[in-house]
């Protein structure tokens, strides 16, 4: 909500397989992708997209083991990194950053 309130467009994935099939079929500048999800683990959709999509902006989040996954996720292509819980503030901060500092997606306007 904190995203679409600020302005950004946002499509929701109820699970890996379904975000896979849908950044098959759109363009995005972003991924938020939580660690922990049904059907595919954050690892796996990770892989997955690093495979086709290798420039593709994945912010990743976790509160597992408090957070300490996610040198791991990073080390797997996550662009980058925040540990839950954080508040929207924190969570617009960085994807502002993110979306700002590393420029555009190749192939996105």
């Amino acid at each position: 909500m904190a995203l679409e309130e600020t302005g950004y467009s946002v499509t929701e994935a109820s699970n890996g397989k379904e975000a896979l099939a849908g950044i098959r079929k759109a363009a995005f500048d972003l991924i938020v992708l939580d660690l922990s999800m049904p059907d595919m683990d954050g690892f796996e959709f990770l892989k997955a997209v690093r495979t086709g999509l290798p420039k593709l902006k994945i912010l990743v989040m976790s509160g597992f083991l408090g957070g300490t996954m996610l040198p791991g996720a990073k080390l797997l292509g996550g662009t980058a990194t925040i540990a839950k819980p954080f508040s929207p503030d924190a969570l617009l901060s960085t994807v502002g950053k993110v979306l700002a500092e590393l420029g555009p997606v190749e192939g996105s306007d």
